[in-house]
C-alpha cells in the first residue's frame, strides 16, 4: 500500500466524499469480460451513481493509451453548480492516476503524480486552443466534459491532502498545449467519450503497457481568493482500488 493516509480512510476497500487525503494515477474500464489487469470495484449505494467506480482499466498500443471507467450511473450526468466567479470554483473530475513520470507529458521531471483528468467546470474556460462546443468560440467550453494532464502532489492545506501542483510559466516545464496557468496542467485536446455509465478517452504516450494505475473520482476547487495551492482536491468520490495501490496495470493491444 502506497498511500497509508488516504487507505485508512477507507471502509471495506471503499471511500466515500469527501476524504481526507489522496493521489491520483490511471485506468480504462472495457465493457465485456473483466480483463487480468483491470480493477474491479463493488457497487456503494452511499456514492452518487454518476461517480460510483464499477471497473476501471488502461490499454496500450505502441503510440497510445485508452483510459476508461465504468460507473454505476450515467458518466458525466453530475456537474459542479455554477458560481459566476472564478475565485472558490468547483471542479468535477474522473482521474486516471498513473505510474508514468510527468516528464512524459511534457512537465519537470519526477516532480509529482501525473495523472489524466476528465474535468467539467462551468465558472472558468480552461482549454483556450479548443472549442469543445462547436460554437465558435474557444473560451466557453468549460461547462462541456474535456481532458487535462495534470501533476499532483502533497498539500496539507486540501481536504484530500494533495493540489494539482503550483508552477510559474516560463520557468518551470510545461507542455506546448498547456493554457499557461500557474499550476502543472495541460489541455491536449483531446476529447473524451461519455457513453452511458462509461468514461474513455485515448492519448498519445508511447510504449505505455504495463503501466501501472488506479482510478479517482474527485472534486477540486480554485482558491477562493486566488492564493496557493490554487486548485485543491477538496473531495473523493471512489477509488477503485480502494487504497490506491495503483494495482492495475496497463495491457497491450
Amino acid at each position: 500500500m502506497i498511500f497509508p493516509l488516504l487507505a485508512r480512510s477507507c471502509s471495506a476497500g471503499r471511500v466515500s466524499a469527501p476524504a481526507t487525503a489522496l493521489s491520483l494515477a490511471l485506468a480504462v474500464t472495457l465493457a465485456g469480460p473483466l480483463a487480468a489487469h483491470e480493477i474491479e470495484s463493488p457497487a456503494n449505494a452511499g456514492v452518487e451513481p454518476a461517480f460510483d467506480i464499477r471497473r476501471a482499466g488502461a490499454a496500450a498500443t505502441e503510440r497510445l493509451m485508452t483510459f476508461s471507467m465504468e460507473l454505476s450511473g450515467e458518466a458525466g450526468s453530475v456537474k459542479p453548480a455554477a458560481t459566476g466567479a472564478l475565485p472558490g470554483a468547483g471542479v468535477a473530475a474522473y482521474v486516471w492516476p498513473t505510474g508514468l513520470d510527468p516528464e512524459v507529458a511534457g512537465f519537470e521531471k519526477a516532480s509529482g503524480i501525473l495523472a489524466l483528468a476528465v474535468t467539467a467546470h462551468p465558472d472558468f474556460d480552461d482549454t483556450p486552443l479548443f472549442d469543445e462546443n462547436g460554437d465558435g468560440d474557444p473560451a466557453n467550453d468549460g461547462a462541456d466534459w474535456h481532458s487535462h494532464w495534470v501533476v499532483l502532489e502533497k498539500a496539507e492545506p486540501c481536504k484530500a491532502g494533495y493540489k494539482v501542483r503550483d508552477v510559474s510559466p516560463g520557468v518551470d516545464a510545461l507542455p506546448a498545449t498547456a493554457p499557461m496557468l500557474p499550476i502543472a496542467l495541460d489541455s491536449p485536446g483531446m476529447s473524451p467519450r461519455l457513453d452511458g455509465r462509461i468514461v474513455r478517452i485515448t492519448v498519445p504516450v508511447a510504449d505505455g503497457a504495463d503501466v501501472a494505475f488506479d482510478a479517482v473520482t474527485a472534486e477540486l476547487r480554485v482558491h477562493p481568493e486566488g492564493k496557493t495551492p490554487l486548485l485543491c482536491v477538496t473531495g473523493v468520490h471512489d477509488i477503485a482500488s480502494g487504497d490506491l495501490s495503483l494495482p492495475g496495470r496497463a495491457t497491450s493491444e
